[in-house]
């Protein structure tokens, strides 16, 4: 997905797991298919998984995940993939690297919910719980900027996008969420990356939540981005009723939404069909209601 990312195999992680942790070198080992674009993913047995940046962007996320998942697990109502070891740098993966709980749960299929309005509720409470975490301290996410600041990526994937989306109905859009008014609170916790991939489910309902590389603090309306990449219409004021966000926070995340799409629409329409097919989605809800 990545030009410059690096190679990693099975073979590989085997290798790093019977050197560092020789413990659990005789587990079962396997390659998790996702549509994850920062991280590799292998799972350990039954109760573990192996996480390996793919890119050196990623290489923060394993200091800031190790130092904050364990405080943020224990004030959130679903389980999310506390680390358990950090693995060091070797002459084969020059990187640190995460074992963290196994966390069990199916991906969520877009308008394929059991229960949207049960699932918009779980995510709200969820969202709502970390909103509520004590910030002091905490790191700032990079997602955890004025909107204003995407302004630049997201026109320059509108023009890229040429023949492939309404690129008329992206702009007003998108113009509109850049009038709303700004975050003037606190900053808050915020996952940052609640995508339909980042979230289990089991029975209908909410039963963990994954990939926290893009965690810290900002504006809470980016935690409001799943209303439009996973809910269907019937289930937002369900999601926006747990969430208690007022009108400007709910506008401010449509435009998340909608510029965290159409920036990766162009840059994964063809080494992640997944990413790219959810972007086409949640482009066409906001512009094509």
């Amino acid at each position: 997905m990545h030009a410059h990312e690096l190679d990693i195999d099975i073979r590989l992680v085997q290798r790093l797991i019977s050197i560092q942790f020789p413990q659990w070198a005789c587990l079962p080992l396997a390659r998790i298919e996702s549509a994850g674009t920062m991280n590799a993913i292998y799972r350990l047995g039954t109760e573990m998984a192996v996480r390996l940046p793919r890119v050196e962007e990623a290489l923060k996320d394993v200091e800031k995940e190790w130092r904050w998942l364990r405080r943020l697990a224990s004030a959130l109502p679903v389980p999310i993939p506390v680390p358990l070891a950090k693995g060091e740098p070797t002459d084969d993966y020059p990187w640190p690297w995460s074992v963290t709980r196994w966390l069990r749960g199916e991906t969520p299929v877009v308008g394929r919910l059991t229960d949207p309005r049960a699932l918009a509720k779980d995510l709200g409470q969820f969202v709502h719980a970390l909103h509520r975490v004590d910030a002091t301290r905490g790191p700032s996410s990079y997602r955890g900027v004025h909107l204003a600041a995407r302004d630049a990526p997201t026109r320059t994937a509108i023009a890229e996008l040429h023949g492939i989306i309404d690129r008329d109905a992206a702009t007003a859009a998108w113009e509109a969420a850049l009038r709303v008014p700004a975050w003037t609170g606190p900053p808050v916790w915020i996952h940052a990356d609640l995508s339909p991939g980042n979230v289990l489910v089991s029975g209908g309902r909410l039963a963990a939540v994954l990939d926290f590389g893009a965690v810290g603090l900002g504006d809470p309306a980016v935690d409001a981005i799943a209303a439009w990449n996973l809910l269907p219409e019937n289930a937002r004021d369900t999601f926006r009723e747990a969430l208690a966000i007022d009108d400007a926070t709910w506008a401010r995340a449509r435009g998340w939404a909608l510029s965290i799409a159409l920036i990766q629409l162009p840059y994964y329409r063809i080494t992640n069909p997944v990413l790219a097919d959810n972007a086409v989605h949640v482009i066409g809800t906001i512009c094509n209601p």
